[in-house]
């Protein structure tokens, strides 16, 4: 049989587990969060950066490579 001490240790181990888990979720959600809003604001700076690119190709620029060294190398 456990005793009183034994009892309120537990008990208290418990709540302690508690708050540390209620904490942990804040911190998943919260994180969560953000990633969502990085993930919405990559999204626009993508489709931004395809609209300017379709733009360039459209009034004739010149096709930017990836391979292309600039003027000053």
């Amino acid at each position: 049989m456990l005793s009183d001490e034994q009892i309120v240790e537990l008990q208290t181990r418990i709540a302690f587990q508690e708050d540390s888990l209620t904490a942990l979720n804040d911190v998943i959600t919260r994180q969560q969060s953000q990633i969502d809003a990085l993930e919405r604001e990559l999204r626009l700076h993508r489709e931004k950066l395809i609209d300017m690119m379709d733009q360039l190709t459209e009034r004739g620029a010149a096709t930017v490579t990836t391979d292309e060294r600039p003027p000053h190398y």
